[in-house]
């Protein structure tokens, strides 16, 4: 169970990391959105309840198992779509269909990454979410 949490917070932690890099432009949602150990880091400096800490918590079991078996299937997906590529020559029509089912499956991820960020920024007041912001702002 803790392998799962490791690998959702690490891809949530890389989407949100991209955002925030100095050099690149900032993402305008990701910067309304707060992942889920960013709000656990905090949790005492913006009051999290025992409650909302629990609702956050629920939020992220119930998503673990489908993005494990999401990043699982994207994966199977894109072994084929490299099997494809590696031909000689290489079936262009055969490529763009696997292409398609590995960008589908990208999207399904997306998804439900983003629905997960909504449901934890739901939890939180306002205050609670402007203090967020404020800290993720402030340099370490």
């Amino acid at each position: 169970m803790t392998y799962r949490f490791l690998l959702l917070a690490s891809l949530l932690v890389s989407s949100v990391a991209a955002a925030q890099a100095p050099q690149q432009p900032s993402d305008p949602i990701a910067d309304q959105l707060f992942p889920p150990e960013l709000v656990m880091q905090y949790s005492q400096e913006i009051s999290l309840t025992d409650e909302q800490s629990k609702a956050v918590r629920e939020e992220i079991l119930k998503a673990q198992p489908k993005f494990m078996d999401m990043q699982l299937d994207m994966q199977a997906e894109r072994g084929k779509l490299v099997l494809l590529l590696k031909a000689r020559p290489v079936d262009e029509s055969a490529v763009l269909v696997e292409v398609d089912k590995v960008l589908d499956r990208e999207r399904a991820i997306k998804k439900t990454q983003l629905s997960l960020l909504v449901r934890i920024k739901n939890q939180l007041t306002a205050a609670q979410q402007d203090k967020l912001m404020a800290l993720r702002r402030t340099p370490s």
